[in-house]
């Protein structure tokens, strides 16, 4: 954990350093900044486990929940996740489970509770695949996560009292769709393909809980990121 200045930028050394295991894929910090999750990834190259921390703003240390990790039912290899916009609730995409898994959050003692496990393949698939990064539209009524192997993205629905995951669409992607993000507005969704370096830009259709895919963009060799900004004359970049 570094700290970082007036002008944003991280500085040396770290105030904290937790070791927790291999296959760490992502941090973040909920609404309150209290809490802190680290999920790694399984398949023999991680711990398959949620690691939960107590987070302090004030000092940067992060110290172990009780309990420290939430194990998993299966090989699923939790990798990145997304908190829903109003609803104490936390969805993460599974690497190896090719799958997302919501869970519970209690704002208070900030521990995570699994309620659902959905697949993110057509049940015939029988491929390769792995899941990457997960995404949620800021009106918190669809999710989506990518397919690599398959090639695609899946589109779910959220139910706005549960939090309850339906999918709704499998939609082709670009190769190896590592990357994706939804713009500020949550009209358009952007998915980078590793293998391909192209961008594909979808509209986002809640109507019927999919993307449709408007344009294909050249950007270079093995895109690793996505992230859409609001420009000061309101327009996307």
């Amino acid at each position: 954990m570094h700290p970082i200045d007036e002008n944003g930028i991280a500085q040396s050394p770290p105030v904290e350093w937790r070791t927790t295991g291999p296959g760490a894929h992502s941090m973040q910090t909920n609404a309150s900044n209290r809490f802190a999750f680290v999920p790694h990834i399984g398949g023999g190259n991680g711990v398959n486990a949620i690691f939960q921390f107590l987070f302090d703003e004030n000092t940067g240390a992060l110290t172990p929940n009780d309990p420290p990790a939430v194990s998993q039912d299966g090989d699923l290899g939790p990798r990145h996740y997304c908190f829903h916009p109003s609803l104490d609730v936390l969805y993460f995409s599974n690497e190896q489970g090719c799958s997302v898994t919501a869970y519970n959050f209690d704002p208070d003692a900030g521990r995570l509770s699994a309620f659902q496990t959905i697949s993110t393949l057509p049940s015939l698939w029988r491929g390769r695949n792995s899941c990457a990064q997960i995404r949620i539209n800021p009106s918190g009524t669809m999710l989506f996560a990518p397919n690599r192997g398959h090639d695609s993205i899946a589109c779910f629905l959220i139910d706005q009292e549960s939090g309850s995951l339906t999918r709704a669409a499998i939609v082709p992607s670009e190769p190896v769709p590592r990357a994706l993000n939804v713009d500020p507005a949550g009209r358009f969704l952007y998915a980078a393909g590793l293998d391909s370096g192209k961008l594909a830009a979808y509209e986002i259709n809640e109507a019927w809980g999919g993307i449709d895919r408007i344009g294909t963009y050249e950007v270079g060799r093995e895109p690793m990121w996505v992230l859409p900004v609001s420009l000061a004359d309101g327009q996307t970049g």
